[in-house]
């Protein structure tokens, strides 16, 4: 692990004669390889761009929030996250709700479609019944001139 890694460590256990009385000389070293470790730890710090402010400007640790180590039936309420909820759920209701009324709608629409459909072939249906009648009628007016031609025919040899 770089400098200072295992074997400083290794030796600051070693020394161990900061605890005995008279032990001057180990009290001086281990502070001398604790300053060596905090220097290389904020070297390292600084050179990831964390570095923290020094030991006289930390603070304790603040308790954590009560909603981190409540159980979550015992969570306390939060007005912005239920007020979120409760829009979603009038969201997700006003979204059903219309889908119901779009399928409706086609479903009408549909129904008018087929009627005016209907309608129309019906008009058709009467155009042609018209122009069939027409027809028909032409037919009868040439047949009945026909027959009136042959008999004011018949007529005028018998008299002559």
């Amino acid at each position: 692990r770089g400098r200072g890694g295992a074997g400083s460590h290794e030796r600051s256990r070693g020394s161990g004669g900061a605890a005995r009385p008279g032990a001057g000389a180990g009290a001086a070293m281990l502070s001398r390889l604790l300053k060596e470790h905090q220097a290389r730890q904020s070297e390292r710090k600084e050179l990831q761009g964390e570095a923290r402010p020094g030991p006289a400007a930390r603070r304790p640790a603040a308790r954590p929030p009560p909603w981190i180590a409540a159980p979550l039936g015992q969570l306390p309420p939060r007005p912005g996250v239920a007020r979120a909820y409760v829009n979603q759920r009038k969201l997700d209701h006003e979204v059903k709700t219309l889908q119901i009324q779009a399928a409706q709608f086609a479903k009408q629409t549909g129904q008018w479609i087929t009627m005016v459909e209907n309608f129309n072939q019906a008009l058709k249906e009467i155009g042609d019944v018209e122009n069939w009648a027409r027809s028909i009628e032409m037919d009868m007016r040439t047949i009945a001139t026909a027959l009136e031609y042959v008999y004011k025919g018949q007529l005028q040899p018998s008299c002559s």
